[in-house]
């Protein structure tokens, strides 16, 4: 773990507009800066950063967040990768709590075989563009095939010499470990010397999300029957095949904008559809889609299209992956590329245009396609057309999301129609799959359930309609929480801060558990004498807190730079007119309270009581609208919404 010491040194260091600036083109606008979305495709800037408030919002598609919630939903990265980009970006060193000397271990193998990948990627395409048996057989190879130097250069390919030791040289010649070497699979140990694996071979460096190289894949050049098409590297401590989609991080921006991921099974269909313009890919390496890539895919986005060979290899191959992709949550389609055709080749025969419009139009529903290929394949077979009912009602049964309930109860009736059988046994058929899983899962569905409710609940947050703002005072709560987070530590009279006022006086009155739980935290940083700003919330680990406080930093209104030359005098600022601020949001609080009271008084007074009960109810509210009354005059307000 990331000591407490270091975050605070790489949070002292953060400046969001370098941050974000780094990643979207911004220009200045007032007190702000501005630029296109990267969340969304605009072609009018609606994206906003403050640096004073050090948060982004975009009042196109609503996302908002600070520096480290951007490399995190723009990169992908987890919060503790954000926090080491951002500590490799300001030059911090980062200093570890204590770890077992076995995970200790295991890290440092990781970040050796990190650092030997680098040398070999930069080794292997240094021999493709500079030496005369890569340019004569890997570049011109590679040329061939259609491809660039542009995008030869971006996906970092590489050529390995004939040579039999040339790149083990090379490393020991550069101090590498003997053993790390061996295990990164790009030498071996041959009669007690190390020779290259990937000998005349073309390299494609596989990368993880956020760039680095987690081993290679090398293509042989030319026929040699002997030898395997494709050398992968061998699975170690950061190289873990079913975990790994080529060409995920060059992708994973284009995923995010088009809300869909194409997924092919070749390095080379990757690098064909970026040079035709077509970004949002990815490759599985032509094996089966594990659960872990499908969660890779869910990252970015809930639609997946997977574009394989028309041959019954690739159809076959395409339909491996359907269920869990279905039990991710996953929207699968499907494409075939015409028979003897593959994306590399396909794309190149007819252009990106085209190729785009193929997509679009030969897109099959995943569920429909596999009952129409098993119906074809049963024919006229009573017993194979009964293993096919039986094979789409467990298909059907993945979705077992209670969102997925509409969209299973389409299936169910479409899939029905297409079989020739009654939709009730279908139906019956699908829940009997269901029930299943529950007993071997033991009974996991409720629980599921109970959790996607609350995750429901929990994405309303505080964009509840109106009048249940209103109900629970939420407007005014988020108002007073606001003002304790950027003036909490402003004077309010000797010897009082503005945090002493309203946690002694009103911390008590707040309703919202989310606003409760800041307040709280606000009050035990503070009494542990931290003075507490917005910064320690915006970029506190629990992003769900993160979150609720970038929201109620909303971005203000500006004053026209041609104000002063219509008006004289200075114009005061929020920062100047805090008490005034603190003070109208404390009332405006008590009112809506006092309001809300009256309101619950008066419904009571509805009811059956005694003699006695009925005065105690008037006198209450007498004296409640004696309250309101006393308020609205300091206020000068007159009617309260």
């Amino acid at each position: 773990m990331i000591s407490q010491q270091t975050i605070q040194q790489i949070l002292s260091r953060i400046d969001v507009i370098e941050i974000v600036g780094g990643f979207v083109k911004l220009k200045k606008r007032g007190a702000n800066y501005l630029g296109l979305c990267p969340f969304h495709n605009e072609k009018t800037p609606s994206f906003t950063v403050s640096p004073t408030k050090e948060i982004y919002k975009c009042f196109g598609c609503g996302r908002s967040g600070n520096s480290i919630s951007f490399l995190m939903e723009h990169e992908k990265y987890s919060y503790v990768e954000a926090l080491r980009w951002l500590a490799n970006k300001y030059n911090v060193e980062i200093e570890e709590t204590e770890t077992s000397p076995e995970l200790k271990q295991i890290q440092q193998v990781a970040d050796s075989l990190y650092i030997i990948n680098n040398f070999a990627q930069k080794y292997f395409s240094d021999t493709l563009f500079n030496i005369d048996e890569g340019q004569d057989n890997g570049l011109s190879y590679l040329k061939e095939r259609g491809f660039r130097e542009e995008v030869i250069k971006k996906f970092q390919l590489g050529y390995c010499l004939r040579d039999r030791d040339a790149f083990a040289r090379a490393a020991l010649a550069a101090q590498f470990n003997p053993e790390f070497l061996q295990r990164s699979g790009l030498v071996v140990m041959r009669e007690e010397k190390l020779v290259d694996n990937y000998r005349g071979r073309i390299i494609f460096p596989v990368h993880n999300h956020s760039g680095k190289i987690l081993g290679f894949g090398a293509r042989i050049i030319g026929k040699n029957e002997k030898a395997p098409k494709y050398i992968n590297t061998p699975e170690n401590e950061i190289y873990i095949k079913s975990k790994i989609l080529y060409g995920s991080y060059f992708a994973r921006q284009a995923i995010d904008k088009n809300d869909e991921c194409l997924l092919v099974e070749g390095y080379t269909d990757v690098i064909s559809l970026h040079q035709a313009g077509i970004e949002n890919v990815v490759a599985s390496g032509g094996t089966s889609l594990t659960q872990d890539q499908l969660r890779l895919v869910k990252k970015y986005t809930n639609n997946l299209t997977i574009i394989y060979d028309g041959d019954s290899a690739g159809i076959k191959a395409a339909l491996r992956g359907l269920d869990m992709a279905l039990e991710e949550g996953l929207n699968v389609k499907l494409v075939l590329i015409p028979d003897k055709e593959d994306p590399d080749s396909y794309v190149h025969k007819v252009g990106a245009t085209k190729f785009q419009d193929f997509i679009k139009a030969n897109k099959k529903d995943f569920i429909l396609f596999q009952l129409e290929v098993s119906l074809h394949d049963a024919g006229n077979d009573t017993n194979k057309k009964a293993e096919t009912v039986n094979l789409i009602a467990e298909t059907i049964s993945k979705l077992n999301k209670v969102e997925d309930f509409t969209k299973q109860q389409d299936y169910i009736r479409r899939c029905a129609e297409l079989l020739k059988i009654e939709e009730t046994g279908l139906n019956a058929l699908v829940n009997k799959f269901i029930r299943q899983k529950i007993s071997k899962q033991e009974i996991k569905l409720p629980f599921d359930e109970a959790k996607y409710y609350e995750e429901q609940t929990q994405q309303k947050g505080f964009e509840d309609d109106t009048m249940v703002l209103l109900q629970k005072d939420e407007l005014q709560e988020r108002a007073l929480i606001r003002c304790l987070i950027e003036f909490g530590l402003k004077n309010w009279g000797e010897p009082l801060r503005v945090a002493d006022y309203i946690l002694e006086e009103y911390a008590d009155i707040i309703d919202n558990p989310r606003l409760l739980r800041i307040t709280e935290m606000y009050k035990t940083w503070y009494q542990e004498n931290l003075e507490p700003t917005s910064k320690n919330f915006l970029y506190h680990e629990d992003l769900q807190l993160s979150a609720d406080v970038v929201s109620l930093l909303d971005f203000p209104y500006e004053l026209s730079h041609n104000w002063k030359d219509h008006f004289e005098g200075k114009i005061l600022t929020r920062e100047e007119l805090y008490l005034e601020e603190v003070k109208s949001t404390i009332n405006y609080l008590k009112l809506r309270k006092i309001k809300r009271l009256i309101e619950e008084n008066q419904k009571d007074l509805e009811s059956f009581h005694t003699s006695e009960e009925q005065v105690v109810l008037i006198q209450t509210h007498q004296h409640l609208k004696q309250m309101e009354t006393q308020l609205t005059s300091q206020m000068g307000t007159v009617i309260l919404r």
